[in-house]
């Protein structure tokens, strides 16, 4: 059964939409202002997030900013009365999934729900598409490493031996093992170099510095 969190202070419009959302077999829960709706999205395990703008405490785009930066993937629907282009283009750009302006009929809403949660197949599907490693998060599904606050971007030959790394912390992988896995078969098997000098640096606890 999917979780919903409704990021709303309009308590009669928190209710309709849990009411609505309750009738077709999901459970919820509301936060009413920005501090609740950060703090329940990234530690109570939800499938979605209905999050309006005009939160008490900050804005809603700070809220989704600060979740992006988290590493957290929970899918986003943006539901505000801010309509301007400008408006639904710092929303996608903040990292939104979907933007519903207000006034809504709650009809498209739902349908914008199950379209989101079919996209991301699930919380737990969510989770094998990010890998991380203290303050450092592999996105599998952008091919992005984001560091704290910041995205690195790697080629693609780098990103997979990231990605190798990340999946087997703590661990001595042999010349092998990383020749087959990043590599592949493309590779004089007689030579004892791994990459260009840019590569050489790697280890299961750095990335590059870019």
């Amino acid at each position: 059964m999917n979780q919903i969190l409704i990021a709303e202070d309009e308590p009669r419009i928190a209710a309709f939409i849990e009411k609505g959302l309750r009738s077709h077999g999901f459970t919820t829960a509301v936060a009413a202002d920005a501090y609740s709706a950060t703090n329940m999205a990234l530690s109570s395990g939800f499938d979605l997030m209905i999050l309006d703008l005009g939160l008490p405490g900050k804005d809603g785009l700070d809220v989704l900013e600060e979740l992006r930066g988290q590493g957290e993937i929970l899918p986003v629907i943006i539901l505000t009365a801010r309509h301007d282009i400008q408006d639904k283009v710092a929303g996608f750009e903040a990292g939104a999934d979907d933007y519903v302006t207000k006034p809504f009929r709650f009809e498209e809403l739902l349908v914008r729900v199950k379209a989101r949660l079919r996209h991301s197949g699930g919380r737990q599907a969510m989770e094998q598409m990010v890998i991380k490693a203290g303050n450092v998060v592999l996105d599998l599904r952008s091919r992005k490493v984001k560091v704290g606050q910041n995205t690195v971007e790697l080629p693609a030959r780098e990103f997979t031996l990231a990605e190798t790394f990340f999946r087997h912390p703590g661990q001595v992988l042999s010349r092998e093992k990383l020749l087959d896995r990043v590599w592949g078969y493309d590779y004089d098997p007689g030579s004892m170099v791994l990459s260009p000098a840019s590569c050489a640096p790697y280890s299961s606890n750095s990335l590059p510095s870019r």
